[in-house]
């Protein structure tokens, strides 16, 4: 049967450039394309379960930080569903993709990343760029099922299949298969078939798991805001909760954004142009003292409020909206009328956070969010019982160390009655350790993707207020600690740049756009990373655009670390990008609190 399957791809092959959607979408096209078993190591593919269809006039669902996300465009594909079972182990793991029309079909594969603890459960952000794309459900019904609420079996007992698919194999089988696929799908045996990847938050780490994991099998990966150092990450959300608990003090929330926005208005112009955009936040936390604006006046209506979950920015939901699934920590809470002055215990719950976790013994365990940024987590919650404002835990770090650390099946904390800083250290410690070879996603050893010519284009808000952008700027760190350890700083920098570039972006917030700083944000990523892969056109700066404020429209080319953005001055529109060796300082953190080297 293989063999007279093998006749018809062959007769495709004869005429790719030729067939129609219709020619190729068929049942058997598909199942004489399937790598054979035997050719994937682990990999058995189960020919009877491969359906295929033709979509027409359909639209684009990408993953976090995709451009294609949200566009009118229509495109007709043939939409492809497959399953495989890991050999000898009787499971079953279910793949869709997309492959575009032959005529439209450019000898691309896109793997889009998802959001939360959900994969993307679309295959069809690739047909934008002419690319067959591909999505998986993991073996635990990923496309219903969010990867957190198939954690644990029960109290105590976790579900490793589903954490190590989640964390990087599912993703990297299914490009695996995918490739080949496509390969045989249009009869192209002998073409280069490019293949991409594009996500941001943990879309982000999960590119970063593909390049560390499976670095051979991509050409070029686009990593927004990585949600790596997971344990770190995700015990981080608890932390502005701890400080409050610890220091006794729930500021009001309208307090909270009056220091956030009194410190945007003061180091505005610290990067010589006054926007509302803080594009050097490492100058305003090397000149602003915050204590400066104890005794500002606040005054907030009373609302009903609605936290996105995740620690998203305020920002136009057009392009960034999430399915449920992919913001579980969201809620709807009443806020009354807040009207005072800030106090020296808004301002010192604000420092404390800005200034990243210590243990008892004054040794660091994290950074933290960048001065200027939101600090979403650190709203505390109305009651009106009390009429007084009470501890708000963030289910998004609560239910990591109540599903993660304490294997218990509960969505959150219900109090942190006797957590110390060193609780969280010794949380953040557990679940390194634990999830070091599945979730954390930190080896900074890149040597297969680079050694195969792989090009890694990595960005982050640098007011992102989910995940801190110095997280970014720490791994790239590591990176090029870990492999140009022999070179100087200079040449160190020349090579890594060669194939691995990092973007802050000024003023953003998580994966898109900040309300709070009208700043630009990259809209053609993509573009860029296909010219450079494709064309071999080595970006030196990174396309943005304006897009709010009084520079909309406005685009810029924004600079590469670890320069820095420094405007000509007045309104210019020119900056030049500067090496300040002071700001890269205030950018590198030792975590002297862990034994275990946090990369």
């Amino acid at each position: 049967m293989r063999q007279s399957c093998s006749v018809v791809v062959t007769a495709l092959a004869a005429s790719s450039s030729a067939a129609s959607i219709t020619d190729v979408c068929t049942t058997s096209n598909v199942q004489a394309a399937l790598p054979a078993n035997g050719t994937l190591v682990g990999i058995d593919m189960i020919p009877s379960s491969v359906t295929a269809s033709v979509v027409y006039n359909a639209t684009t669902g990408g993953g976090m930080g995709s451009a294609s996300t949200g566009s009118s465009a229509t495109y007709t594909y043939c939409n492809v569903t497959v399953a495989y079972t890991h050999t000898g182990k009787g499971d079953k793991v279910v793949l869709l993709y997309a492959f575009p029309q032959p005529s439209d079909f450019q000898n691309r594969f896109y793997v889009a990343g998802g959001g939360g603890f959900s994969l993307s459960s679309s295959a069809t952000g690739g047909l934008a760029y002419g690319a067959a794309g591909g999505a998986t459900d993991a073996g635990y019904d990923a496309f219903s099922n969010s990867y957190d609420e198939v954690v644990l079996y029960g109290n105590g007992s976790i579900n490793w299949d589903a954490t190590y698919m989640f964390g990087y194999q599912a993703l990297g089988e299914m490009t695996k298969v995918g490739k080949p696929l496509a390969q045989a799908f249009y009869g192209l045996s002998d073409t280069k078939i490019y293949t991409y990847f594009e996500g941001c938050s943990d879309g982000g780490r999960e590119g970063m798991s593909q390049v560390q994991r499976f670095g051979e099998e991509y050409d070029g990966a686009i990593t927004g805001a990585p949600a790596f150092r997971f344990a770190q990450q995700q015990v981080h959300h608890v932390f502005s909760s701890a400080v409050e608990e610890i220091q006794g003090y729930y500021p009001p929330p309208c307090e909270i954004s009056k220091i956030v926005n009194a410190t945007i208005a003061a180091c505005d112009s610290l990067d010589g142009r006054t926007d509302g955009v803080v594009s050097r936040t490492d100058l305003c936390m090397l000149n602003f003292d915050l204590k400066s604006v104890i005794g500002e006046s606040y005054y907030c209506a009373a609302e009903n409020n609605t936290s996105l979950g995740f620690g998203f920015n305020k920002r136009s939901t057009a392009r960034h909206s999430l399915k449920r699934r992919q913001a579980q920590g969201s809620t709807t809470s009443y806020q009354p009328a807040q009207n005072g002055t800030v106090s020296a215990e808004g301002v010192a719950v604000a420092q404390a956070i800005y200034d990243g976790l210590h243990n008892s013994e004054g040794e660091r365990a994290y950074l933290s969010w960048q001065i200027a940024s939101e600090l979403g987590d650190a709203s505390p919650t109305y009651s009106t019982e009390t009429g007084s404002w009470e501890l708000s835990i963030p289910s998004t770090g609560g239910e990591y160390v109540t599903k993660f650390i304490q294997l218990l099946d509960l969505d959150n904390l219900s109090d942190l009655n006797n957590v110390t800083y060193d609780t969280l250290v010794n949380w953040m410690d557990i679940g390194m350790v634990r999830y070091m070879d599945s979730l954390q996603t930190t080896l900074p050893d890149l040597t297969p993707f680079q050694s195969s010519g792989g090009k890694l284009l990595h960005y982050h808000g640098e007011s992102d207020s989910s995940i801190p952008a110095a997280s970014s700027v720490h791994y790239w760190q590591s990176v090029r600690s870990i492999m140009y350890s022999n070179l100087t700083d200079d040449a160190a920098l020349e090579a890594l740049q060669d194939w691995y570039q990092f973007y802050l972006i000024p003023g953003a917030g998580h994966c898109g756009t900040n309300q709070l700083q009208p700043g630009p944000y990259p809209q053609t990523n993509m573009d860029v990373m296909i010219d450079w892969v494709e064309n071999g056109v080595k970006p030196s700066r990174l396309n943005a655009t304006v897009s709010s404020g009084a520079f909309a429209g406005e685009t810029q080319m924004l600079c590469q670390w670890p320069t820095r953005p420094l405007w000509q001055g007045g309104n210019s529109s020119e900056f030049d990008c500067v090496t300040d060796q002071a700001s890269i300082d205030s950018w590198t953190y030792t975590f002297p609190a862990f034994k275990l080297p946090v990369y």
